[in-house]
């Protein structure tokens, strides 16, 4: 089976929507290629119950779809996930499911794209062709778990938290969460909450901050500069939380909106997890040194037995392994080449969004650019 459009976009999750929703409102056909049976997989399937945004609901926004009134600032997880539904059904986003992209490669001679996807219902291989190919799988595309010495003799339960959905079954358990990101943290605090004994890996300095000093910091960037606005936030945090390096967790130099700016990592959003550590509820771990069967020994030489461990880990693109010319946009990484706001157009028609470590404002500006560049072109054809 062949089909030609204009735009062909690989991945549905709330960067491939989006883009498509924007080209929809242009007018300019395009397909979405899905692996997974639904939109927003992620969202639906994989992300864990107690799950809210992390930013305040107008950052959160796809384009031209603002959320209803009613919504709360911080959206939970069920919310979002019906926003999304609302949204592809407003803008006429009907994904083809089940595709699995094998290959995608620029003809030269024809000046188009060619995309072979692997239907998993039928079991033929599919061929789009197109003008434009926008790569939408983004940052999150496949969970990473760190090589750890010793790991395959872990007799316990291993996970990454994307398959972590609450910690209902691990009530009398002792946890290790590995990875204090927001997710990390967030699942750390609601093991606590189930009865589990928890402990989490803190490897990395890291800010901590809480929901509303970041939406204040996001609203005074507009108006002051970012040193003084992390200073400011900064200031606040520390009259919050106190000195953390006495729980082993150590302040990054950089603040934590300029860190934002130049690595894309985010600080973390605090949900009551600091309270459960101050109380010792949650003991704070240094890097794993290596496993011993259900032994895990750590960097400071303290050896734990632990139940089940959870990789908060993060994630990794899998871009380069389907992408055959990456049009000078994508690094070995499989992740762009270039930082935002330069980063979401390659050559050759090939587009990226939500590459930007920009969460759904990043990935909103994306499409909207990606949509208004297509539609630049299309016009001055």
């Amino acid at each position: 089976m062949k089909q030609e459009t204009v735009v062909v976009i690989v991945g549905a999750g709330p960067a491939g929507i989006a883009t498509s929703a924007c080209l929809n409102h242009l007018s300019i056909p395009n397909i979405v290629l899905e692996r997974e049976d639904c939109y927003a997989s992620l969202w639906q399937k994989k992300a864990y119950d107690r799950l809210k945004l992390h930013l305040a609901k107008n950052f959160c926004e796809l384009p031209h779809m603002p959320f209803p009134l009613s919504t709360p600032t911080f959206v939970p997880k069920n919310m979002f996930v019906k926003y999304l539904k609302n949204y592809v059904y407003h803008f006429n986003v009907d994904p083809l499911y089940q595709r699995s992209v094998e290959s995608a490669w620029y003809d030269n001679s024809a000046r188009k794209w060619v995309v072979t996807a692997k239907n998993s219902i039928s079991g033929l291989v599919e061929e789009y062709v197109s003008e434009y190919l926008v790569v939408a799988t983004g940052e999150n595309s496949e969970g990473f778990i760190p090589n750890v010495y010793g790991l395959d003799t872990f007799k316990g339960l291993v996970i990454h938290s994307i398959e972590y959905e609450n910690g209902k079954k691990f009530g009398d358990k002792d946890v290790l969460v590995v990875g204090a990101g927001n997710s990390g943290m967030e699942i750390a605090y609601d093991l606590c909450n189930w009865g589990a004994q928890t402990s989490v890996v803190v490897r990395s300095p890291t800010h901590v901050l809480t929901k509303e000093l970041v939406q204040l910091g996001m609203h005074l960037l507009k108006y002051i500069p970012c040193t003084f606005v992390d200073k400011m936030v900064l200031m606040l945090s520390k009259l919050l939380y106190g000195d953390l390096g006495r729980y082993g967790i150590q302040m990054p130099l950089k603040g934590p909106f300029l860190l934002k700016k130049e690595t894309g990592r985010s600080p973390v959003i605090d949900v009551g997890t600091i309270s459960k550590i101050r109380t010792g509820d949650i003991e704070v771990m240094p890097a794993i040194k290596d496993i011993q069967g259900d032994r895990i020994k750590f960097t400071n030489d303290q050896e734990r037995h632990f139940d089940a461990i959870v990789f908060a880990t993060g994630f990794k693109s899998t871009v380069r392994k389907w992408l055959k010319d990456d049009g000078g946009l994508f690094n070995e990484k499989g992740m762009p080449k270039y930082k935002s706001p330069n980063h979401w157009k390659g050559e050759n028609g090939l587009y990226c969004v939500g590459f930007a470590s920009a969460g759904l404002f990043g990935i909103s500006n994306d499409a909207k650019n990606i949509a208004n560049d297509i539609s630049r072109i299309v016009d001055g054809n």
